[in-house]
């Protein structure tokens, strides 16, 4: 490979390393300004349930009585305490879903916060235009190119030039993740280093060392040309390792659980996480929902397990680690003629982790028919809220003006300070 100085300046971003240097098969690795953390703070899990997860079925409002049991006949989840497949209560009006048991025990812990009818305000029902706007962190813009992450990681009062510092676990990345700094989409650790290429890689290490002082770096791109090195070694190092998960913890065997399990990977290795993006598909259950059992069962198990399994494997560090979950809109109130729901507006949302209250947050706007927003669950909690409160709160990021421009969050008071 034969490639001059000059020429790799020329194939390098501001912060990235493009493909002039590296085969198109290989992640993209970026590297932040210079800089040092001074004070630690938590590594935040994103959790993207992508399709609209149907919330009155995850987190079940069984306290509305025929409000919530007349609109769903077929679906509706028993109340507590009638047999097989009924609701698991946790305050007396709401209760999980029972495919979501394995939350229980960390919610009784007090390391899990649910917060009900929360979601964003734009109407949407666009599973593309509202995933974007949620992502982006602004409601009903499409001009805006960055995520709402990428733009926290732009504001943070510290930098690091971890290539690690936000992942996307995929094959492409997040909108959340879009902009600069730049993140790392990262299938997997193996696929990373490994894929039957080593003979590429080799000649990509001999390519750097021959063009830069990488032993000794002495200028920008000797430093940096040192960090693709040791990046490199870095994962060669994690994929040869047999990852053994702590506690006992057992991921389920899906692509959530799959992906849980490298970020815990990541952030036992210490290796900069800052930020993990994980997507869950599939809650697009417009048809064949069922309740207690059936397709969203199946994909709430999935959820749960893998949730437990992240809290139990990571038990000391989920001091400084917090996990949240959304998702693009809710299900409407009623179920449809094909025993499923279709595209609505209020939501439920998950945060788990060392800051929580263990609570549930809801100014519940109730499901008789004067209260719903057309056919569904109103909105009453602004999801960037939550993402507020754990930003200032967990992340030690106060600039929320550039985060969240044209908001003015409110926090909701259920995420304790670091």
């Amino acid at each position: 490979m034969s490639l001059s100085r000059r020429g790799f300046l020329k194939s390098m971003g501001v912060l990235g390393i493009s493909s002039a240097l590296f085969p198109s098969w290989m992640p993209k690795l970026v590297f932040s300004p210079h800089g040092q953390q001074s004070v630690r703070h938590d590594i935040l899990v994103a959790i993207f349930q992508r399709g609209g997860m149907d919330g009155l079925n995850a987190v079940v409002p069984y306290g509305e009585g025929g409000g919530y049991y007349d609109r769903r006949p077929t679906i509706a989840i028993p109340e507590p305490g009638n047999g097989y497949g009924s609701v698991i209560d946790l305050d007396g009006f709401f209760g999980l879903h029972p495919a979501l048991a394995p939350l229980k025990d960390i919610f009784d812990a007090g390391a899990l916060n649910i917060i009900h009818a929360a979601g964003s305000p734009d109407p949407s029902r666009s599973h593309f235009d509202a995933m974007e706007y949620m992502e982006r962190g602004i409601p009903g813009d499409k001009s805006t190119s960055t995520g709402w992450i990428t733009r926290h990681l732009q504001s943070a009062s510290w930098q690091d030039e971890s290539p690690f510092r936000a992942v996307g676990m995929g094959a492409i990345l997040p909108a959340s993740l879009r902009g600069e700094p730049s993140a790392l989409a990262l299938r997997s650790i193996a696929d990373f280093h490994l894929g039957g290429r080593q003979d590429q890689i080799a000649s990509i290490q001999r390519t750097l060392a021959g063009l830069y002082s990488v032993q000794a770096p002495t200028d920008i791109l000797d430093m940096k040309a040192a960090g693709v090195l040791n990046t490199l070694d870095m994962m060669a190092q994690l994929s040869a390792q047999e990852y053994y998960p702590a506690n006992g913890a057992q991921y389920p065997d899906s692509e959530f659980g799959y992906a849980l399990r490298q970020v815990a990977q990541l952030i036992k290795a210490g290796v900069g996480l800052e930020i993990a993006c994980v997507d869950i598909g599939g809650w697009d259950t417009h048809e064949y929902q069922g309740g207690s059992d059936g397709t969203m069962a199946s994909l709430l198990n999935d959820f749960a397990q893998g949730m437990n399994a992240f809290y139990t494997d990571l038990q000391d560090e989920m001091g400084h680690i917090t996990v949240v979950s959304m998702s693009e809109f809710g299900r409407t109130a009623n179920e449809n003629a094909s025993g499923g729901t279709d595209h609505g507006h209020g939501n439920a949302m998950f945060v788990m982790g060392g800051g929580v209250t263990g609570t549930i947050h809801a100014r519940w706007p109730g499901l008789h028919d004067a209260a719903l927003d057309e056919s569904d669950l109103a909105i009453t909690t602004d999801y960037r809220d939550v993402l507020a409160e754990i930003l200032v709160q967990r992340l030690g990021n106060t600039a929320l003006d550039h985060i969240f421009p044209g908001y003015t969050p409110t926090l909701p008071g259920i995420i304790r300070p670091r």
